[in-house]
């Protein structure tokens, strides 16, 4: 991780903190000093901080499980979506659906519930219900579908959650620290880093510094995946490669 890479994240504005008199002093070792009565954070940290946490999604991801990706704040909502969604991650960028992981089961029961009503329009019962119950009925699938749309493909607890802006996401995070799943974040000056297990100091407010971060570690978690899927290959040609030889020698001896 060279100067080049130091250059980006300056370029994408991560480096600018928040208002020195607003700063979390367990930000400290982050800071690189302060400038106009704003912190700015040490890119050279930020840049280690990054491959330490890319390894880590690299490994999740490549073992098959899912790391949900948090965000709910304006900016980093739609970047969140798009950059999640293009590794098939689970995200939430509207509200935080409490017990989202703590009480995990109910959150599938809602989830089957979205399922079920998809069916019931496959196979037809829809049509045979009142207007009114049709209505109720899509009612509840559009609020369904805009609170646990992204995660309906997550049928056990995530191996990871990743968020932005760990004030604002507090209750997550609570919910993760209690079922001790591992929370990779992006950290401003003004958040508590004791409360994350891998921390990227950045700058967590500007859409193109969280892009910059997400661009990063969505890369990782591709690269995870990749190698994922090049073992499964290579396990499933395996057993034909190991078959061949003793028939071979089967022919040499007629």
């Amino acid at each position: 991780m060279g100067k080049d890479q130091v250059k980006e994240l300056l370029e994408a504005g991560v480096h600018f903190g928040h208002l020195t008199r607003k700063w979390n002093p367990n930000m400290a070792p982050y800071i690189y000093m302060e400038r106009n009565g704003i912190h700015i954070i040490n890119l050279y940290k930020t840049a280690a901080k990054i491959e330490e946490a890319s390894t880590a999604l690299g490994k999740i991801a490549a073992s098959g499980r899912k790391i949900l990706f948090v965000a709910t704040k304006k900016q980093a909502k739609d970047i969140v979506a798009e950059k999640a969604g293009s590794v098939n991650m689970p995200y939430i960028t509207e509200r935080w659906p409490g017990g989202m992981l703590t009480n995990f089961v109910t959150i599938r029961k809602a989830v089957k519930k979205m399922a079920s009503i998809d069916r019931m329009k496959k196979d037809g019962t829809f049509l045979t219900l009142s207007k009114k119950e049709r209505l109720q009925v899509d009612r509840l699938r559009a609020k369904l579908e805009k609170n646990l749309g992204s995660i309906a493909d997550m049928t056990r607890l995530p191996g990871a959650l990743f968020v932005v802006d760990i004030k604002r996401e507090h209750i997550a995070i609570k919910e993760a620290q209690k079922l001790n799943i591992p929370i990779f974040a992006m950290v401003d000056t003004n958040s508590d880093p004791r409360q994350v297990d891998y921390v990227i100091p950045s700058n967590d407010d500007a859409s193109k510094s969280i892009n910059k971060i997400l661009t990063e570690v969505t890369d990782a978690v591709a690269a995870g995946l990749a190698e994922r899927k090049a073992e499964r290959d290579n396990a499933e040609g395996a057993p034909k490669e190991v078959a061949t030889p003793p028939v071979d020698a089967k022919k040499e001896e007629e």
